[in-house]
């Protein structure tokens, strides 16, 4: 069982930035793909970004160029670099563990953070 908590959400104007975190405990290995999702109100819940335990990364069309999803092995965190954000970021984002990759399909890993809401507004 892993257990993961996200943290540095909040209300931020167009343009501005945020970083997101999420701490992981528990039945953690470092060899575990690591990514954040999002979901929008009324929509479905969307990848954003991954990260392998390799270091690999890959982003959704919506974002590539403006986040940077990183991770601190040793302190067993991933990070989420937004910037430039816009108001179609806003949303609630959730961090996941146990991601797998395989080319281009990416599987949902089973243990995800409680969520941190994230909301660009003027």
């Amino acid at each position: 069982q892993v257990q993961l908590v996200e943290s540095g959400g909040g209300l931020v104007q167009p343009g501005g930035s945020l970083t997101l975190s999420c701490v992981a405990s528990g039945n953690f290995s470092n060899t575990d793909g690591m990514g954040w999702y999002r979901q929008a109100p009324g929509k479905e819940l969307d990848l954003v970004a991954v990260i392998t335990g390799n270091g690999e990364t890959s982003y959704a069309a919506a974002v590539k160029g403006r986040f940077t999803i990183s991770r601190d092995n040793a302190k067993k965190m991933v990070y989420l670099q937004m910037n430039s954000l816009k108001p179609d970021d806003t949303a609630v984002y959730y961090c996941n563990a146990g991601l797998k990759v395989y080319g281009m399909t990416i599987l949902r890993g089973r243990s995800w953070g409680q969520g941190t809401q994230v909301t660009v507004s003027s």
